[in-house]
């Protein structure tokens, strides 16, 4: 058994957790009270600011600005941001679909390979995306997802993460793990990642893919000779 895994951020959509984060946000304050709503503008331009730590924090580590960043959701009621994720992927994530990745998870499909979207993103947030992934080709093939949970206490996010985020190293593992769990030779897998941070990702398959790689992936693929891709959204071919 065969199995294609796919990093989401950047890879499969050009948006990042940062983008999802404000769009729950938006949707909080346009039905909460008219001050909350009053108030959202001033609070996303104090939080863009307060992004260029995550961004310094991200060029460090990328594991240590997911636990830093997914503080934000601490507070949150839960089931209202659950309650949103369809439309996130309606009005966000689908929007921003690399129209390549479509058809490769399609042929990957096609091919009979497990597909599994390995995310440093939050799994209730990917599995509208996953879901609609699995519908493509009419073949209601699963589309896999290895990805952290927020906690929640009092029906409320806590900010922590239910284990170690998938990032960096930990990718790697997880895949091994997941590899293990269904019988999947990893040696003739697929994998596709767009930033440094995917390396350990794509050093675990046979067959490793940079899509719309940063600097330091675009140089290391170029080293090592994996094949590099360019991938579209549709609202960047208008």
């Amino acid at each position: 058994m065969q199995a294609a895994f796919f990093d989401v951020d950047g890879t499969l959509v050009s948006t990042h957790i940062v983008h999802q984060f404000l769009y729950f946000r938006e949707q909080l304050a346009r039905n909460g009270s008219s001050i909350q709503s009053a108030l959202f503008p001033a609070w996303k331009t104090a939080f863009w600011l307060k992004c260029i730590k995550y961004l310094i924090l991200d060029r460090i580590n990328r594991s240590r600005m997911n636990i830093s960043f997914y503080q934000n959701y601490r507070g949150l009621d839960a089931t209202t941001v659950h309650g949103l994720a369809d439309a996130c992927f309606t009005d966000l994530l689908s929007k921003h679909l690399f129209t390549e990745a479509i058809d490769c998870i399609t042929e990957q499909q096609k091919a009979g390979r497990r597909v599994v979207l390995v995310t440093g993103s939050i799994d209730f947030i990917i599995a509208p995306l996953a879901r609609f992934l699995s519908k493509l080709n009419d073949s209601d093939q699963a589309v896999d997802i290895v990805a952290r949970t927020l906690t929640v206490n009092g029906g409320k996010f806590t900010g922590a993460l239910d284990g170690v985020p998938i990032g960096d190293a930990e990718k790697a593992i997880q895949m091994q793990q997941y590899a293990d769990q269904h019988n999947i030779d990893l040696s003739a897998s697929f994998a596709f990642g767009d930033s440094i941070a995917d390396v350990p990702m794509l050093e675990t398959v046979g067959h490793p893919f940079a899509v719309n790689a940063d600097k330091e992936l675009t140089r290391i693929a170029g080293t090592r000779g994996w094949r590099q891709l360019t991938w579209h959204t549709t609202e960047s071919e208008r």
